[in-house]
């Protein structure tokens, strides 16, 4: 054949079992993936129309029957279900408008002013009523220079739209001029400014481009893998929608899912044409090299989206309608891409046929040795090995060192993760120059940084005119409670509220100590044998209540996520040793990502060139998203990598020797698959939204740790030190 090379030939002489992985090759094809490859590149047409068709389909019912976002944190909330009931016109969304005068605020043309300013307020779609600062108390600051107003919404800020919001912000700056300053506060202000996506997925998209091109030299082989991604994320974004009637999804999980999707799927795609082109040049038909790819890069696929799948679902553990909406939005956008990957490409090959076989124009620099080299514990002679197959060796030969020194860097990188602060970002997170971010800092220098953590206390009362006053007396007492505001009842007089303002801020952890001491022993004491029922709720207190629930079931979700991706790859590669290895290496991988999120955006090292301008915990639920995440996508380059050592064992028996070609035989493509997925993960910083930010470089870093000091250094050393027993059940 014209395209195998002199290294091959002398390869295949010097090693006899490469006889028998031909022979392994030919008969590939059998298995039911290398059947429906071969159905799908014969029926090429038919499964292109009908992918097509469908995407087309699931895009339109997507636009007419779409479910909306939902973003709340779900399970049941007997507060905001008491306020529902009882205070219709605070069951909506509350958004501040901050006042900052330059005279002082009772002074009646600084009064006349703000008045006329609440009057587009008042008339705005949605919002139930606004009270000035004149009408309230405690609404104007002890200087007499900062007051706020509240807007007060009869819809939840899901069903708020962003145009809305805008036309508040515009209403808030129009009014702002000659030492009065207006600026409106809230988490329908903040989405507003900061919407989810973007430009994100066009830039991932680009930069996936542009790696393939250079791994493949050929714009055809780049191709492939981009629109095989955009197929599959286009038809899983629909599925979103679609399922959010059975499982509300919230706002984030469409750029969580096309993050993921875009990563894996060109990724999976990638493995699969590397793999067909491989086939072709060593002599093998279009349909042949499609039946024989899909049987074996095909079957690795399949495992490594389940593992993926199987880690997102993983968060169903944790009983949160949040987790379990964006747990299915990812998993079905996975799904999607494996789908694409196993039916849509074999036929895309089949319009391509052996063109893919081509010599590459753009060649990346190679170092070759035409020195032949003797492994003297085998006495086998190697000629032309690569540069993968020479550093296995320089590992392999003090395997224990290796250990050491990885395991040493990578446990250094996650040893900040040792400090890691977790809360919900608030408006002091929001960028500079925000309306958002004025709003906060107005509030915070007028009352306090706590009043941008309010908690709603609400009670039920067992008669109409039952006295609050213990209970409120109780909550103002509280260590940590710098105001409370005067106790409202219901218009029905079944019920009571107030409001309670922490002497801390929303990300400060003495916040959520105020919020659990009332929760667990203020408000039980208080209300003991009055016959009234108490509860604290709110965003801020609802936040609280979901990362207390979520630390009691993490580990459990860390235990079934490990357990059943364990017993995944020990049915796949029949080893229990390759499965604990597996496992062990993923979960080092994992906790470095956390220590460099806590150095960047907690610590603030290098915190301005990934978008993050001030020092802030890390959001509640990202380390719960990176785990289950990167524990699928980490067991991806193990399941590929350790596909084609055990395809050179089983065709030589020789795990050193395996360990080494196996390395060979993928270095090129996996380094393409991480550098990939670290370009998209890394486009996902450019947002402006700083949670999915975080993701976005968690996942990137994990992604460079595992493509690096795992692939290239703990594999090969531990496969050596076990052996034999790397293959053992």
């Amino acid at each position: 054949m014209s395209y195998s090379t002199t290294g091959r030939r002398s390869g295949r002489r010097a090693d006899p079992g490469a006889d028998r992985q031909a022979g392994a090759d030919r008969q590939a094809g059998a298995g039911p993936l290398g059947t429906i490859g071969r159905a799908c590149y014969r029926h090429r047409w038919i499964t292109l129309l009908t992918w097509i068709v469908g995407v087309a389909c699931l895009i339109t019912l997507w636009i007419g029957f779409g479910a909306p976002a939902d973003d709340s944190f779900g399970g049941s909330d007997p507060g905001q279900v008491m306020l529902n009931a009882h205070f219709h016109r605070q069951s909506g969304d509350t958004l501040t408008l901050a006042i900052q005068s330059s005279a002082p605020i009772s002074t009646p043309a600084v009064r006349t002013r703000i008045t006329r300013a609440l009057v587009p307020f008042e008339q705005a779609p949605g919002v139930s009523g606004v009270r000035s600062p004149y009408q309230g108390i405690g609404q104007i600051s002890s200087d007499g220079r900062v007051a706020f107003a509240t807007v007060q919404f009869s819809r939840p800020s899901a069903q708020i739209s962003n145009a809305e919001a805008l036309a508040l912000i515009n209403d808030a700056s129009a009014a702002s001029a000659h030492g009065l300053t207006f600026s409106l506060g809230g988490d329908v202000v903040d989405l507003a400014e900061n919407p989810y996506g973007g430009p994100t997925e066009g830039i991932g998209i680009a930069a996936a481009a542009i790696v393939l091109l250079i791994a493949f030299g050929s714009l055809l082989a780049m191709g492939l893998p981009v629109i095989t991604a955009v197929f599959g994320i286009g038809a899983g974004l629909s599925l979103i929608a679609l399922l959010g009637h059975i499982f509300p999804a919230p706002s984030f999980s469409p750029i969580i899912a096309s993050m993921i999707g875009l990563g894996v799927g060109v990724d999976y795609a990638l493995f699969i044409v590397t793999r067909f082109r491989e086939t072709v040049r060593s002599g093998s038909t279009g349909e042949d090299a499609v039946a024989i790819t899909m049987s074996t890069a095909g079957r690795s696929v399949l495992t490594a989206g389940a593992t993926v799948a199987i880690g997102m679902l993983g968060l169903l553990v944790l009983r949160q309608q949040l987790m379990n909406g964006v747990a299915i939005a990812a998993a079905a956008t996975v799904a999607m891409t494996v789908l694409g990957a196993l039916t849509l490409l074999p036929a895309m090959l089949g319009f391509t046929g052996l063109r893919l076989a081509r010599p590459s124009r753009l060649h990346l620099p190679r170092r070759a040795s035409a020195v032949a080299r003797r492994d003297e514990r085998r006495g086998t002679r190697y000629a032309n090995r690569s540069a993968a197959e020479r550093w296995a060796a320089v590992v392999q030969r003090r395997p224990v060192l290796a250990v050491l020194a990885a395991t040493v860097a990578i446990l250094a990188l996650a040893a900040p993760a040792l400090g890691m602060q977790l809360s919900m970002p608030d408006e002091s997170a929001q960028a500079r120059g925000t309306m958002g971010y004025a709003s906060y800092a107005t509030m915070a220098r007028g009352f306090g940084p706590g009043f941008d953590a309010p908690l709603i206390v609400v009670a039920s009362l067992p008669a109409p005119g039952t006295s609050t006053a213990a209970l409120a007396a109780a909550v103002r007492t509280t260590p940590g409670v710098a105001s409370v505001t005067p106790v409202v009842v219901s218009p029905d007089g079944k019920a009571a509220m107030l409001i309670a303002y922490p002497s801390t801020g929303e990300q400060n952890p003495a916040t959520d100590v105020v919020v659990n001491k009332l929760t667990g022993t203020v408000l039980p004491r208080a209300t003991a044998g009055t016959g009234l029922r108490a509860y604290v709720t709110g965003p801020n207190a609802g936040n609280v209540a979901f990362a207390d629930i979520t630390g009691k079931r993490l580990p459990w979700l860390v235990a079934i996520v490990v357990l059943l991706s364990m017993l995944l790859l020990m049915v796949v590669f029949r080893s229990v040793a390759v499965a604990i290895k597996a496992a062990v290496m993923n979960l080092l991988s994992i906790s470095a990502a956390y220590g460099v999120l806590v150095l960047i955006v907690q610590h603030g090292w290098l915190g301005g060139l990934f978008g993050f301008g001030e020092k802030m915990p890390v959001t509640t639920w990202v380390p719960i998203f990176l785990f289950v995440i990167l524990f699928g996508l980490s067991m991806d380059y193990e399941v590929f990598l350790l596909s084609r050592i055990r395809e050179h064992y089983d065709a030589t028996g020789d795990n050193s020797a395996a360990v080494g070609r196996g390395l060979a035989s993928t270095a090129r493509v996996i380094s393409a698959a991480a550098a990939i997925m670290v370009v998209v993960f890394l486009s996902f910083v450019l947002g402006a939204n700083v949670s999915v930010k975080q993701v976005g470089l968690g996942l990137a870093v994990a992604v460079l740790i595992d493509a690096t000091l795992v692939r290239l250094v703990l594999v090969p050393a531990v496969m050596e030190l076990l052996g034999k027993a790397n293959w053992w059940l």
